[in-house]
């Protein structure tokens, strides 16, 4: 998270400002708040902004006028307060919460390598890689997704003191305020419009990466050169009500994500002037100084590890409810006043077997070490301290290989992740034939395809078709609506294998995610008018070879991971979320089936799965055995095609006279 220092410098005295604090103890129970319920706070996510800030602040002034021989004293003083400040208490945390989460979790590896990748300063860019979006239900289970924001810090850290130094600030030579100033303001200006510019067509990006987040923690230093050079910004920012500027970042809290960006950019701004405003003497001054809020600022630290892993443990077990709340805030209290009366304290003020480069040395060979047992768990001990039934990790499986025969195919690697590869004749290897008959069954779309391939080789193995898959992620099928390289590969697909290699009485399946929300993010995967004439087309082109075209209409979609829908000894409570009614979906997917409804070409055949995955009325995530029907939010597992679909499928397939 942050560089919590309890010591900062306001204007040109070096005092401890105490409502510093105070602004930081505001900013971690609006993240607390917010992750416990989004309902209650929904913009509490705003308060690791507000951090920012402090931290540029903080930081700047703790470099301005500090003693330093050489460059080479100045960065090593730098980096070992850094990292005796940093390092202690997310080493503990990230070693406990390792062997919890191990406990309760089968499948631990990415979660693990979060953990890994945060102790180096760089889970931020690990959580981008896997396009996990922060405000998704899955990160809230993993436990170390709240430390992107320290990978923000720390890269923001290896490049600040060079600025300092090089510019002369911290050297007080003549011009060097004006040079950094002109420096961060020019830098400040060019991450701001990246992270604007960012954010609607990536968000993830804009949010993780420290590039399009330099601008907060700049605007803290900046804020501070203020201080020392322009007095009269400081006497007309003390003339703002703070109260007025508190309740003006509350409002903030409450506006809908669709704001999320502006809302970044004022609380921001708001955070720069409340730090500038508060004054002695006034209400807001006396509430951020009051001793205990300080003391909620000086261990806020450890309250924003420790929150979150909390957290997202009970989530894996006894989950969040009313009467669990008080126990879990009593938890997150004693564990975060312990990690920092009996580690950060006495570990940040020790000598650790002496100063400078001595110290990063110790400091990385117990980063080093832990990160050793961090991949013994991930690997040759993953499972052996899990708790709960072994048999359904096992059965959230997708597209796996099944027996020799079928081997080569599962791994000819024929759905593409990459919307940017170029498909060639490699689709070849995407054909999985039988000498014994000739009737094949071409299957096309996105993920939402290729998690029917044990569908695909069940219909090979048991009715001896010939079977084609290609599928690629994201990328709707076909349609009018794709990316440029989603078009080109679409239409590879159709005209150079399917039409081209269709035979009299073939049979063409066609399978897509279809979302029900038209964002920036999910725009290839929406259905509207154009992408069902798109179908329709492709349709008059296979009737003319002699085929048929079959369309299936969308699986359940859920908004849990299927983790939590596992009932387990430590997890008693059966998670509502884990299950739909038919017409719940069916009103989620209104457009969808309007769209087909009206649109479709009725030539075509069209297959709803919900009658063989969904019992009695209701759809679930897992079936009245318990076992699971998805591997993740909405993609069914092999448990469920083999089991379920298959017969369904295989029922509509024969009374449509397709075998």
């Amino acid at each position: 998270m942050i560089d919590i220092a309890s010591k900062n410098i306001s204007s040109k005295s070096s005092s401890y400002r105490p409502e510093i604090d105070g602004i930081r103890a505001f900013a971690v129970v609006a993240v607390i708040i917010n992750h416990f319920n989004k309902d209650i706070l929904p913009g509490g996510y705003l308060g690791v902004d507000i951090f920012f800030v402090i931290s540029g602040f903080v930081i700047t002034s703790s470099l301005y006028q500090r003693p330093s021989k050489n460059f080479k004293d100045f960065i090593s003083g730098f980096y070992e307060r850094r990292i005796k400040r940093l390092v202690p208490a997310l080493s503990v945390f990230v070693l406990i919460t390792s062997i919890a989460i191990c406990l309760v979790n089968p499948s631990p590896r990415k979660t693990l390598i979060t953990g890994l990748t945060s102790l180096f300063g760089l889970s931020n860019l690990y959580l981008l890689k896997q396009s996990t979006d922060y405000f998704s239900q899955s990160t809230a289970l993993n436990v170390f997704t709240q430390t992107w924001s320290l990978g923000v810090e720390e890269q923001f850290y290896i490049l600040f003191p060079f600025l300092i130094w090089f510019s002369g600030f911290g050297r007080q030579t003549k011009n060097g305020a004006r040079n950094l100033f002109l420096t961060v303001v020019a830098l400040t200006i060019a991450s701001l419009i990246g992270f604007i510019y960012l954010y609607p067509i990536n968000q993830p990006a804009a949010y993780f990466l420290m590039p399009s987040r330099f601008w907060e923690m700049a605007s803290g230093c900046l804020l501070f050169i203020g201080f020392q050079k322009r007095e009269s910004i400081v006497k007309f920012l003390e003339k703002v009500p703070p109260l007025l500027v508190l309740a003006l970042i509350i409002g903030i809290m409450y506006l809908p994500m669709s704001w999320a960006a502006t809302s970044t950019v004022a609380v921001v701004a708001l955070s720069s002037i409340l730090i500038s405003s508060l004054k002695k003497k006034t209400t807001a001054f006396a509430f951020f100084t009051h001793p205990k809020v300080i003391y909620i600022g000086l261990i806020s630290y450890s309250l924003y590890l420790w929150h979150w892993g909390v957290l997202s443990i009970s989530r894996w077990t006894i989950g969040i409810h009313w009467w669990s709340v008080p126990f879990q805030l009593g938890l997150i209290f004693c564990l975060a006043v312990a990690s920092y009366r009996y580690i950060e304290i006495p570990l940040r003020k020790g000598n650790w077997f002496g100063t400078g480069w001595k110290t990063l040395i110790v400091g990385g060979g117990i980063l080093i070490t832990l990160s050793a047992g961090l991949v013994a768990l991930c690997k040759p001990l993953k499972g052996k301290f899990y708790l709960g039934n072994n048999q359904f990790p096992k059965l959230i499986t997708r597209s796996r290989d099944f027996d020799n025969s079928d081997r080569a195919y599962n791994q000819r690697n024929c759905h593409y992740e990459d919307k940017n590869f170029e498909l060639s004749s490699s689709l070849e290897n995407c054909l999985l034939q039988s000498k014994k008959v000739q009737k094949t069954f071409f299957f096309a779309g996105n993920s939402h395809t290729d998690h029917h391939r044990t569908l695909h080789y069940k219909l090979h193995n048991e009715n001896r078709v010939n079977i084609f898959s290609a599928t690629i992620s994201s990328c709707m099928f076909p349609g009018n609506n794709l990316s440029d390289k989603c078009q080109k590969n679409s239409q590879y697909i159709i005209s150079d294998w399917i039409l081209e290699n269709i035979k009299q009485r073939d049979v063409v399946v066609i399978s897509n995610r279809h979302n029900t929300n038209p964002s920036p993010k999910r725009k290839y995967n929406w259905l509207d008018v154009r992408s069902i004439q798109a179908i329709n087309k492709f349709n008059r082109l296979v009737l003319s070879k002699g085929g048929r075209l079959v369309l299936f209409t969308p699986t359940p979609e859920y908004d849990v991971s299927i983790e939590e829908c596992n009932l387990e000894w430590f997890r008693p409570f059966p998670n509502s979320k884990c299950t739909k009614t038919i017409e719940q979906i069916k009103k989620e997917r209104s457009n969808v089936y309007f769209l087909i409804n009206e649109y479709l070409d009725k030539s075509i055949l069209v297959y709803n799965p919900l009658p063989d995955i969904c019992f009695e009325d209701i759809c679930s995530m897992t079936d009245k055995q318990s076992k699971p029907l998805y591997v993740d939010k909405h993609h069914l597992s092999d448990y469920a095609n083999s089991e379920y679909l298959f017969p369904g499928f295989l029922s509509f397939l024969e009374k449509e006279q397709l075998l």
